[in-house]
C-alpha cells in the first residue's frame, strides 16, 4: 500500500506529484472509479498509467529498486541502470520475473524466457514455469483437459511437456482473450483448443467478475443469467465435442472450487479419466477435501502433489489448499 506521507519523495520523479498522488488516493478509497493517472516526468514527458502501475513505480522508487522514470521514453531506470518498459510494471510480480530470468521485450510488448512468450506476466506463469506446480504430471502423448486454463500458462506448459492436445477451458472473458494472444505468441494454435466456458456438473450460466489478475483466486460458479455470464460445459460435452478418449487423457482442474461440484456431482464422467490432477479449495465451498478423496479412492490411488515451495508461497495449511494427483488403480 502507498502511504500519503511517502508521496512527498515522489516529487523527484514527477512534476505533478501532488495531483498524481491525490488522484491515486481518490481511486484507492473508491471515491472515483477512474484508475488511470496522468503523470508528468522530470524529462517533461507526459504519460497515463494504471493506478497500480503508479503505485508500483513510487513504492519501488522509495525502496531503491527504481532510480528514475522517463515519460518520453516510456521506461523506468532500475538500480543497475538497465531500462524496463512501463508496460512491464503492469504485472504485480515483475521483480520476481526479472530475478528468475524473464525479459520484457518493450518493442514487441511481451515477456519471454527461452522460447516461451507471454503478453503479460502473472503469478500463475511463475508457479507453472518456475515453481514447478505441475512438474510431477507426465502428459507426454496424452490429451489434457485443462480446467481453469487462465491465460494459457498451464496449457502452454503441457504442450512443451509433450501433450498431444490440450483442451483449455477458461470462463473469464479477459483471461480467455489473453490466452488467445499467448497461444498465437507461442505458435500453438493447432495444439491448444481454447474454450470460453466454465466446467460444471450441469448446463447453465457461469458468473464471472473481477479483472484478469483477481479472477485467478475467484470461484466462478453456476448462477443466474446476466451480462457477466458465460456458458457452462460438462465433462460429457467435452468428451463428445472434442472426441476425447478419457483412458488416454488427464483431467486437470484448478478452478478455485469447481472441482467439488464436478467430482461430487458428476463422478460418473470423472471416473472415466485415467488421471485426475486438481488443486482443492475447501474454503470456497465449506467442504473438506476428505469428501473428494473418499469418493476418488474407489477408482484411484491419490497422493499429494505439492512442491516444496507450494506452502512457502501460500500461507495456509494442507486442509485448506493443496494439489492432489490421482492415478487409476491397476
Amino acid at each position: 500500500m502507498l502511504k500519503p506521507l511517502k508521496l512527498l519523495r515522489s516529487r523527484f520523479l514527477f512534476k505533478n506529484w501532488f495531483w498524481a498522488g491525490l488522484r491515486y488516493f481518490l481511486w484507492r478509497y473508491g471515491i472515483t472509479k477512474n484508475g488511470i493517472i496522468k503523470v508528468v516526468c522530470r524529462d517533461g514527458g507526459v504519460v497515463e498509467v494504471p493506478a497500480h502501475t503508479y503505485r508500483s513505480i513510487v513504492n519501488n522508487y522509495l525502496s531503491g529498486v527504481i532510480k528514475d522514470v522517463s515519460c518520453r521514453g516510456y521506461f523506468v531506470v532500475l538500480q543497475d541502470n538497465s531500462r524496463l518498459s512501463l508496460e512491464a510494471l503492469w504485472s504485480s510480480v515483475w521483480k520476481d520475473a526479472l530475478r528468475l530470468g524473464w525479459v520484457y521485450d518493450g518493442v514487441n510488448k511481451y515477456w519471454f524466457k527461452g522460447i516461451v512468450r507471454f503478453k503479460h506476466m502473472h503469478l500463475p506463469v511463475l508457479e507453472v514455469f518456475e515453481y514447478g506446480d505441475h512438474e510431477g504430471l507426465d502428459v507426454k502423448g496424452k490429451v489434457v483437459i485443462d480446467v481453469g486454463a487462465y491465460v494459457g500458462d498451464s496449457a502452454i506448459y503441457f504442450v512443451l511437456r509433450g501433450a498431444s492436445r490440450v483442451i483449455a477451458i477458461e470462463p473469464h472473458p479477459g483471461a480467455y482473450q489473453e490466452m488467445l494472444e499467448n497461444i498465437r505468441l507461442n505458435n500453438m494454435e493447432g495444439k491448444i483448443i481454447p474454450v470460453n466456458a466454465g466446467l460444471a456438473s450441469k448446463p447453465g450460466c457461469i458468473e464471472t467478475s473481477g479483472d484478469v489478475d483477481s479472477t485467478g483466486v475467484m470461484y466462478h460458479k453456476l448462477g443466474n443469467k446476466h451480462s457477466n455470464c458465460v456458458g457452462a460445459i460438462t465433462l460429457n460435452e467435452v468428451i463428445h465435442e472434442f472426441s476425447i478418449d478419457p483412458s488416454n487423457a488427464v483431467l486437470k482442474m484448478d478452478c478455485e472450487g469447481c472441482e467439488y461440484d464436478v467430482i461430487l456431482n458428476d463422478y460418473s464422467h470423472v471416473r472415466l479419466f485415467n488421471e485426475v490432477y486438481f488443486e482443492y479449495h475447501p474454503y470456497q465451498v465449506g467442504i473438506p477435501v476428505s469428501r473428494l478423496l473418499s469418493l476418488l479412492k474407489e477408482d484411484y490411488t491419490c497422493n499429494s502433489a505439492n512442491t516444496e515451495s507450494f506452502y512457502t508461497r501460500h500461507s495456509t495449511d494442507k486442509e485448506q489448499l493443496g494439489i492432489i494427483h490421482c492415478k487409476r488403480k491397476a
